[in-house]
C-alpha cells in the first residue's frame, strides 16, 4: 500500500468492511484526546494540517479509482471528527457526544454538506461534506453539554 493511500484509508481502517467512515471517526478520537492538552488552538492546528495532507493523501489515492467518493477514504471523517473533538471539553462525556453527533450529521448530511456531497468532484467532494457538518456537530454535543448539569 502506497504512502497516500494508507494514509488516506486512515492507515488501512477504511479497509474493514462494515462501517469504514465510523472508524475513519474513530482514528480522531485517540489523536485528539493526545493533542487536547495542548489547548484548542494545537488542536485545530493539527486538524488542519491533517485535512492538508489528508487532502493530499485523498488525491493521490483518486487518482487511480473509477469511484467519486470510495468508501474505504476515511481521512475526510477522522480530520472533520478532529475538528469537533478539538472545540470540546477533554472529558469522555464530551468526546463520546462529539463522536455520536458527528456520527449522526455525517449520515443525514444537512445542508451544505448534501449538497457537497451531492454536486462536488475530486478531493473536494469527498472531504467538504464531511468537514462542513463538523460545526452541526460540535454545536448540538455543546448543547447538550449546557443542558445535562
Amino acid at each position: 500500500m502506497t504512502p497516500p493511500r494508507l494514509i488516506a484509508t486512515g492507515f488501512g481502517l477504511g479497509l474493514i468492511p462494515f462501517a469504514p467512515g465510523t472508524w475513519g471517526s474513530m482514528l480522531a478520537l485517540p489523536i485528539a484526546w493526545l493533542v487536547a492538552p495542548f489547548g484548542v488552538w494545537v488542536s485545530l492546528l493539527g486538524a488542519t494540517a491533517l485535512t492538508v495532507i489528508g487532502a493530499w493523501a485523498v488525491a493521490r489515492a483518486l487518482d487511480n479509482s473509477i469511484v467519486v467518493d470510495p468508501p474505504d477514504i476515511v481521512i475526510d471523517e477522522t480530520c472533520a471528527q478532529w475538528l469537533v473533538l478539538a472545540v470540546l471539553p477533554q472529558e469522555v462525556f464530551a468526546y463520546f457526544l462529539g463522536f455520536l453527533a458527528f456520527r449522526a450529521f455525517d449520515i443525514v448530511k444537512p445542508w451544505p454538506a448534501g449538497w457537497a456531497d451531492r454536486n462536488l468532484d475530486g478531493v473536494l467532494g469527498v472531504m467538504a461534506d464531511d468537514l462542513l457538518v463538523a460545526p452541526y456537530a460540535a454545536a448540538v454535543a455543546w448543547l447538550i453539554l449546557w443542558l445535562i448539569p
